[in-house]
């Protein structure tokens, strides 16, 4: 019986349009804007420090903004990054530059899910901060009260199974009653490895015939397939 869902959020509750269109090129825009202003900040300047070490040297702040903007073009998963993106993402949500975009299906289930006693939590490359964000501020009101926590790469790379077995750990749950949700076949390995249920969410192509993981077009079809009766 599943009684816990971790999900995963670009491609699987939110398009890759929206990270990848709106957020990143906000933050690309705005980073050295940001640096500038806030890198006397404690805890701006221990990010930056952290980019440094990142880029295996000690780096100017004019060099720090270049690094960070060619992490950004190339979709790094870095943690230094995320964390500073979501500082920068928290003053577009504030200001309703945009609002988190959220799959109409997803909202949906994730309250049915949720007022049924099934846990959620959220485990993306974002950092915890701008996934709150994200939730907090979505195009479907805020649904950060329906998640029981959140993770990030702080925990452990998404790829790697041990993540996943710290996530067990973590929720307390026995491997065998938690669902992980997500649109990268790699990470569903991983998550398989560490003897989660997977879900493959493969929203805008061809569903594959024998694929190792339940493949669905969205949450609709998880909720049908996982948790009918």
């Amino acid at each position: 019986m599943i009684n816990v869902i971790v999900t995963d959020i670009e491609g699987t509750t939110s398009s890759l349009s929206f990270v990848k269109d709106v957020l990143f090129p906000y933050a690309r825009e705005r980073m050295a804007d940001f640096v500038q202003a806030h890198r006397h900040e404690a805890d701006v300047a221990q990010l930056l420090a952290d980019v440094g070490k990142d880029a295996g040297r000690p780096l100017s702040d004019t060099e720090t903004v270049a690094q960070l903007v060619r992490w950004i073009d190339e979709d790094r998963k870095i943690t230094s990054l995320k964390a500073l993106q979501g500082m920068i993402w928290e003053q577009g949500y504030r200001q309703t530059d945009f609002k988190g975009h959220v799959y109409a299906d997803a909202a949906n289930n994730l309250r049915r899910w949720q007022a049924r006693g099934i846990a959620l939590y959220v485990y993306s490359s974002g950092s915890v901060y701008a996934q709150k964000l994200l939730f907090a501020h979505s195009d479907g009101g805020d649904l950060t009260p329906l998640f029981s926590g959140y993770f990030d790469t702080t925990l452990g790379m998404k790829r790697d199974a041990a993540s996943y077995a710290k996530i067990v750990q973590a929720i307390d749950r026995p491997a065998s009653q938690i669902l992980f949700l997500s649109d990268i076949k790699e990470e569903l390995d991983a998550a398989a490895g560490s003897g989660l249920h997977t879900g493959w969410l493969m929203r805008d192509a061809a569903l594959p015939t024998g694929a190792a993981h339940f493949t669905a077009r969205d949450f609709n079809e998880i909720d049908a397939h996982f948790l009918a009766g």
